[in-house]
């Protein structure tokens, strides 16, 4: 019976090493996959702003969007 015993405590361990070492497997090529997919990303953004001629930050800036129309109106468009 022991010996029964320890042949399934041993395919069960197997069994366990394997479906981890399996995870991991998925866990890694998913992973590369969406590194190589966030950098490809990040050079397609940086394309486009150098296409564009654009910087995304540049705008009116923070303190100008609490402003109403008349405000805006007054300060940059009758100088």
């Amino acid at each position: 019976m022991a010996a029964i015993g320890l042949v399934f405590i041993g395919m069960a361990s197997l069994w366990v090493l394997g479906f981890l070492s399996s995870i991991l497997w998925y866990v890694f090529w998913i992973g590369l996959l969406g590194a190589v997919g966030y950098g490809g990303y990040k050079l397609f953004l940086k394309a486009e702003r150098k296409a564009l001629g654009s910087d995304p930050h540049a705008g009116l800036g923070a303190a100008d969007i609490n402003m109403s129309w008349d405000e805006y109106d007054r300060k940059y468009l009758r100088k």
